[in-house]
């Protein structure tokens, strides 16, 4: 037993950060209830967002509530704190923070001393010197984008219906998606499904009329899925006339023109930026060992390479793969092995704080699914290939399993299973990115300007 009070800091309440509090949580039940240990998790938002499910809540399959789980509730013996890491200086123990009262009370950072320490911020969009990029580039990777990028579509939609203007017209119908991988393909495919059920209720607005454009750099799109189920998918996309571009890249996006390196231009107002990530800032803020593609060095046993007492996984480690076979093959920073390395990295912990050896993260990688739309999914699983249905079917049964407490997983079922009995929903709620826009506006004062990105 732990006979000493112990810190424990977790930075980050995404996959790792999440799963690794509630592994802790569970197995040191009655420390943490007697004081003789501390879990303090830090996270910018006060929920864990499970990113699979972010096209399901961008096409309104489900509610963006669901896809979210809120830490306070789920980690109910932890200290959740609100806020970020900005440094960590692991030599004297000590990471430097900012709250939302820091913010507020005008005060400095303030600084918390911890005796182990898991570092698990994840990643952040990584972004290229595109022209025009940050000035209307739209992202997918919070829940918040999401719910903005469906608003966004539906409210091109009704600018297209409303305006005499055909090049108006045109631009609010072009939709440019950049990255081929599981965000851009997911997010474009459930977004272009639910457009185009919306299209029967405009009296001017088909089908026909959009144009969704998928821009990809290397020659292929979920390598993940293998090279024969990226070519399905690939065609599958070109079958709903979605315009494929591989071996392409944007080359600017200044004006609200996409300039394509094939030399193409499409005047549009929606370019969805989803072309990789890039390790949190935090990491490079610590004086913890990076590699060289800025990820922490970690051993299989989920420790920071030559450091005592400082754990990661997922997203922000580089982790050796022990199932490979082949030195210095790492495991892939996905959901995958980040849920199942947050289970290892909590038993790590304890074991460590009773003294006992620690065990290598061993997981041979399973394969991967992915949605194309409603009722259609490519999929490669143990070596069997899926495709159409069963491979959308599997892909919803694999994430509804792997979102955290039953709470959650019933309600996710049944919103599907009402998704099934009645129509989708199509309104645009845009107004709840400015809720008090309607009543400044009464009080005298101005709109305010509309987002970068929208009309």
């Amino acid at each position: 037993m732990v006979k000493e009070r112990v810190r424990i800091l977790i930075v980050g309440g995404g996959y790792v950060g999440l799963y690794t509090a509630l592994r802790l949580q569970r197995r040191l039940k009655q420390e943490l209830k007697s004081g003789a240990i501390e879990i303090v998790v830090v996270s910018p938002d006060p929920y864990m967002t499970y990113q699979p499910f972010l096209p399901e809540a961008a096409a309104g399959s489900i509610s963006p509530r669901h896809v979210v789980v809120p830490l306070r509730r789920v980690l109910d013996l932890c200290k959740v704190v609100i806020g970020e890491a900005t440094a960590i200086d692991h030599s004297k123990r000590t990471a430097t923070l900012t709250t939302l009262a820091t913010e507020e009370e005008g005060a400095g950072a303030e600084q918390i001393t911890y005796d182990e320490l898991v570092l698990a911020p994840g990643s952040v969009s990584r972004t290229l010197p595109v022209p025009g990029l940050a000035d209307y580039g739209i992202g997918f990777k919070t829940v918040e984008e999401a719910i903005g990028l469906r608003n966004h579509v539906i409210e091109q939609m009704d600018i297209a219906s409303s305006t005499r203007d055909p090049a108006i017209r045109d631009a609010a119908l072009t939709f440019v998606f950049v990255g081929g991988g599981y965000a851009g393909v997911e997010a474009l495919a459930e977004l272009e499904d639910m457009a185009r059920y919306a299209a029967r209720y405009y009296h001017n607005v088909q089908r026909e009329d959009m144009k969704w454009i998928l821009v990809e750099a290397t020659g292929r799109i979920l390598p993940e899925v293998g090279e024969e189920m990226g070519r399905y998918a690939v065609t599958e996309l070109r079958r709903r006339n979605i315009d494929v571009r591989l071996d392409t890249r944007l080359e600017s996006c200044a004006d609200r023109v996409a300039v394509l390196s094939d030399g193409a231009r499409f005047p549009n107002r929606t370019v969805v930026w989803t072309a990789g990530v890039k390790p949190h800032p935090i990491l490079a803020a610590s004086d913890l060992p990076l590699n060289e593609r800025g990820r922490l060095k970690c051993t299989e046993r989920l420790t920071v390479e030559g450091v005592e007492h400082a754990w990661s996984a997922g997203d922000a480690a580089a982790v050796p793969d022990v199932t490979a076979g082949e030195p210095g093959k790492e495991c892939a920073p996905n959901a995958q092995h980040a849920v199942r390395q947050a289970k290892a990295l909590g038993d790590n912990i304890v074991r460590s704080l009773r003294g006992e050896p620690l065990e290598a993260y061993a997981h041979k990688y399973a394969g991967s699914v992915a949605s194309l739309g409603l009722h259609k999914g490519v999929a490669h699983v143990y070596g069997r290939k899926l495709k159409g249905y069963p491979a959308w079917f599997m892909h919803r049964v694999y994430h509804l399993s792997r979102v955290p407490t039953f709470n959650r997983k019933a309600r996710v079922l049944a919103e599907w299973t009402l998704s099934g009995l009645f129509k989708r929903e199509i309104v645009s709620l845009g107004s709840l990115e400015h809720p008090r826009a309607e009543f400044e506006l009464a009080a005298g004062g101005k709109p305010p300007q509309n987002p970068k990105g929208s009309s």
